[in-house]
């Protein structure tokens, strides 16, 4: 089940609809709750979907703590929080950006090089120091290499500009963090802002009956952080 923002406004209690209310008969206490909605429409498609769903008060808890956390974070050690951000659970990432930033390096030195052989062979040629056949058959194989070259530097640079975006995405993120200090309550402008989705998934039962429930928040320009 995942809850975007057609469904956040029910974070706001004013805004709870009786559809998604049910009566506690043990102790006669109200509870909202979220339904998922894909249910209905795979019921009956086995493996597709199930009946599950997540109590409003506990999800509510639980992503208003999570925000706090995060602006603590942020309040805290602002440069500490956006390094972490940047290579949160990817340290392959990291790695595999720094690769990348090298390759290109090597690419355009290369691709400069191969450049300098090309118009020196068009020189010897003109000059009458290479034949006719000798320059087509080493220009050919200039050419394939001048286009290999172009079509790797623009795949590196085409990464690495992501690479350049979610780092301006990590600092603009925390900037809107920053704006909500120490929240006390969840409003409909910060989850707007700070929050793309939530995915909840089905419930599990422990060997004492324990019912744990996986919930993912994914913020708005960085993705899974917690």
């Amino acid at each position: 089940m995942i809850l975007t923002e057609a469904t956040r406004k029910h974070f706001i209690p004013s805004y709870i609809r009786t559809r998604f209310s049910r009566t506690n008969r043990a102790n006669k206490t109200p509870y909202s709750y979220f339904n998922c909605t894909s249910y209905r429409q795979f019921a009956k498609v086995e493996g597709k979907c199930t009946a599950h769903y997540v109590r409003y008060d506990m999800l509510y808890s639980y992503v208003l703590s999570r925000l706090q956390y995060w602006s603590q974070r942020a309040a805290i050690d602002e440069a500490i929080l956006y390094r972490e951000l940047l290579n949160a659970g990817d340290k392959e990432k990291a790695a595999a950006s720094k690769k990348q930033a090298a390759a290109l390096a090597k690419a355009e030195k290369r691709k400069a090089e191969v450049d300098r052989l090309f118009m020196k062979l068009y020189e010897d040629w003109s000059s009458g120091r290479i034949t006719e056949y000798n320059f087509t058959m080493l220009s050919e194989k200039y050419q394939d290499e001048q286009q290999a070259l172009a079509d790797q530097i623009a795949l590196l640079k085409e990464a690495l500009a992501a690479d350049r975006q979610t780092t301006e995405n990590t600092a603009k993120w925390l900037e809107m963090i920053k704006r909500y200090v120490n929240p006390t309550a969840l409003t409909a402008e910060m989850l707007n802002e700070l929050i793309e989705k939530i995915v909840i998934h089905e419930a599990v039962k422990g060997e004492g009956g324990q019912r744990t429930q996986k919930i993912e928040i994914y913020y708005r320009f960085v993705e899974k952080i917690d």
